[in-house]
């Protein structure tokens, strides 16, 4: 019987560079957040510890997933994914463990009300999106690797359902971002796999085409894709304020920054100032050439996650490794370029220095996947 444990050497660049990235991700929630913290809650260090908290339970799920054998996690992928999909459908159905919230089903909590708050944390609750970023990148790389191998016969509509299923329920919360973002992840998987361009030469712009329909079916995304093309026709109290604060936060910076803690941006004029915006922040505090360092450290971690990959001793470590790499990229692009107003606002979060619980732990998780097969590589 195989050992499930899985023994080497982690890359060590890239461990640091994730555990530098979350420190210093802990020191702006802390420093976004201590005048919104100490207004609703009356604690300053409320999202401090909190962010603290789930970075822990992160790198312990991290140093987890990287000991298991890479073949015991491929084994298992099947049995991942459709526990996954189970959630992702309990999230659909109005129950008390997954109310509407702005007229979205994206969170399952653990205790809602009436149930009393667990102390400190008050309502603990995941979103099921984000747990299927890793277990979606799992699923198809081991579907790609087997496919590879001839093991598939007869499974490809099982397949196809499984892969529909999932990115069609996740569009449904409705979370269009993330939906897409796993179809961008299946994407990147079989273009490594080496799957003849002609299938991405109709395949992608198809893909574009069917995005910008949904794009435009809803009037949340089409209200902002109208304010990004023609932001002086829009108002800017209501569907421009958002971006219109943070290029002030990011124009106040100028090239070395107001100084840590400085920020005038945090106290009430940024909207989602500890999640998405957190880089408006530290653009206005580091300025030009703090932000640009982190930009570079953040490159720095996408380049040795895909040397990881590209190192990778098995097909199914350099898919899922891809996978989740891309997952990481996709993310960290379109926060930036929405910052920057190259993009629209998406509401993506900064990988590893954003607040939040479900994706700084389900990220982690997936970073360790990434250790796990840079051990071997």
């Amino acid at each position: 019987m195989k050992k499930k444990i899985s023994r080497g050497s982690y890359n060590v660049q890239f461990l640091f560079t994730v555990l530098f990235l979350i420190g210093f991700g802990v020191l702006m929630v802390y420093n976004a957040s201590v005048a919104y913290a100490g207004d609703a809650f009356g604690e300053k260090y409320y999202f401090f510890f909190l962010q603290i908290g789930w970075a822990i339970i992160g790198l312990i799920g991290m140093v987890i997933v990287s000991r298991i054998e890479l073949e015991y996690i491929q084994k298992i992928a099947p049995t991942l994914m459709w526990i996954t999909l189970g959630l992702l459908v309990f999230v659909l159905i109005p129950t008390w463990f997954a109310p509407a919230v702005n007229g979205a089903r994206r969170w399952i909590y653990l205790n809602p009300s009436p149930l009393p708050d667990f102390p400190f944390i008050g309502r603990l609750g995941f979103q099921p999106s984000d747990l299927a970023k890793v277990m979606f990148s799992i699923y198809f790389a081991d579907v790609v690797t087997r496919f590879k191998l001839g093991k598939i016969k007869k499974d490809y509509l099982k397949i196809l359902l499984v892969v529909l299923a999932t990115v069609g329920l996740v569009y449904l919360e409705p979370d269009f971002d993330t939906s897409v973002l796993m179809l961008v992840i299946a994407i990147a998987i079989l273009f490594v796999a080496g799957v003849p361009y002609f299938y991405f030469l109709f395949g992608v712009p198809l893909a574009s085409i069917l995005g910008f329909l949904f794009i435009i079916s809803s009037d949340y995304r089409r209200e902002r894709l109208f304010t990004f093309f023609s932001p002086e026709k829009t108002n800017l109290a209501e569907s421009g304020y958002h971006i219109t604060q943070i290029l002030i936060a990011l124009g106040s910076g100028g090239l070395m920054g107001v100084g840590l803690g400085n920020s005038v941006q945090k106290y009430g004029f940024l909207p989602e100032v500890t999640a998405d915006s957190i880089f408006a922040i530290i653009g206005e505090e580091f300025g030009f050439i703090g932000s640009s360092f982190i930009i570079m450290i953040l490159g720095f971690f996408l380049v040795k996650g895909y040397e990881i990959a590209k190192n990778a001793k098995t097909d199914f470590g350099r898919f899922v490794t891809t996978g989740i790499m891309i997952w990481m990229s996709s993310q960290v692009f379109l926060n930036l370029m929405a910052m920057v107003k190259i993009l629209p606002l998406t509401g993506v979060p900064l990988p590893l220095l954003s607040y939040g619980g479900s994706s700084m732990v389900f990220g982690l998780l997936g970073l360790g996947i990434v250790l796990n097969v840079s051990k071997n590589g």
